[in-house]
């Protein structure tokens, strides 16, 4: 699945701060604490606060993980604008071409046209079809837009696959 590559990358970041947490971090304040009075001790005031913050990522982390390892494939559209899509659209005034790819926030990279469905162009996009006309509001103000070509995410399996068995 497209996501698996996110979750991975997630998960070794997870493995890596869950190590911080239960290693790293006691060992640092187990060492603060030898040192003495830990009320004015700044070694001890960061490593506790280094576990806090560590303590909240992994949470968000384990969160992100299951809600990109449930996305449930047959809920995607096979024929409009969706997580996965490659979207084209073409300015109705000046005829300018723009591509764009709803990906995971994870992924999101402007410069190559990866946004995510929640972003205010994803938003105006999510749930059209080829030839539809979208109005894309930007801070340079709003365009209208026509959908020129859409690859949804199960097209992209099957090119995918295609390629595997070809």
């Amino acid at each position: 699945m497209a996501t698996n590559h996110i979750v991975e990358r997630l998960k070794e970041q997870l493995a890596a701060l869950e190590r911080e947490l239960r290693v790293d971090l006691p060992e640092r304040i187990r060492v603060a604490r030898e040192l003495g009075d830990i009320s004015e001790n700044a070694e001890f005031e960061d490593a506790k606060d280094r576990q806090g913050f560590v303590s909240a990522r992994v949470g968000q982390l384990r969160r992100r993980i299951a809600e990109l390892s449930s996305i449930d494939l047959s809920r995607v559209p096979k024929d409009r604008v969706a997580f996965g899509a490659v979207v084209h659209v073409a300015e109705e005034e000046t005829g300018e071409e723009r591509v764009y790819r709803l990906v995971a926030s994870e992924e999101v990279d402007t410069a190559k046209g990866w946004i995510s469905p929640g972003s205010p162009v994803g938003q105006a996009l999510v749930g059209k079809r080829e030839g539809d006309t979208v109005v894309i509001r930007t801070p340079g103000g709003a365009k209208r837009c026509e959908i020129t070509r859409l690859v949804t995410l199960h097209d992209r399996l099957e090119e995918d696959a295609e390629g595997l068995n070809g």
